[in-house]
């Protein structure tokens, strides 16, 4: 006898190393992504208390258990950063990706007014971003990966502080706009 939907999406997300879609949990357990996106959210909100270790968050597409962020110090002291410092053009790089993404990286360079091609590479590297296919734009653009969500406690995006002011910012939309309309049509 299998065991009831929720606990088999909790055995594959505790199980897998990175992510996973609603899609993707859906084809392995053999079931509509309906009952998927619906076990998630029960899942999550059971697990999401002050009283669980684990949480489950959410990036744009993707599910992944995560420790407590109250348990944030227990978890530091066993897992060393290993990647040093952030620098202060990374940690530009990376909030605009957080409160805009998915964002490409000449949206980032508008904002930023410099060229970020080392700093996005290094973001990826630490693994604080993710690429994703943008299928309105019809190119790459960054997400904040569930690693670093979990480094600063979010079980989503729209946690962080001010996020509907500066996501949907006028100033930083009419700027995108304009580098939109400036940009060669693809042949």
């Amino acid at each position: 006898m299998l065991a009831p939907l929720e606990a088999q999406i909790s055995a594959l997300l505790f199980l897998s190393t990175k992510p996973l879609t609603v899609k993707s949990i859906a084809q392995s357990l053999t079931v509509k992504p309906s009952d998927v996106e619906a076990g998630l959210l029960t899942l999550a909100e059971r697990m999401n208390t002050e009283d669980s270790g684990i949480h489950v968050i959410h990036t744009v597409d993707e599910w992944q258990m995560a420790t407590n962020p109250a348990c944030a110090e227990v978890a530091q002291a066993l897992v060393k950063d290993e990647a040093g410092e952030l620098t202060r053009p990374s940690l530009e790089a990376l909030t605009i990706i957080a409160y805009r993404g998915p964002v490409t990286k000449p949206e980032i360079e508008a904002i930023r007014g410099v060229n970020c091609t080392l700093i996005l590479r290094n973001l990826l590297m630490r693994g604080l971003i993710v690429e994703r296919e943008d299928k309105f734009k019809g190119e790459l653009g960054y997400v904040m990966s569930t690693d670093a969500m979990r480094y600063l406690g979010l079980h989503d995006v729209s946690e962080l502080p001010a996020y509907g002011e500066l996501h949907a910012n006028a100033k930083i939309d009419k700027l995108l706009a304009s580098l939109t309309a400036n940009m060669p049509e693809a042949v």
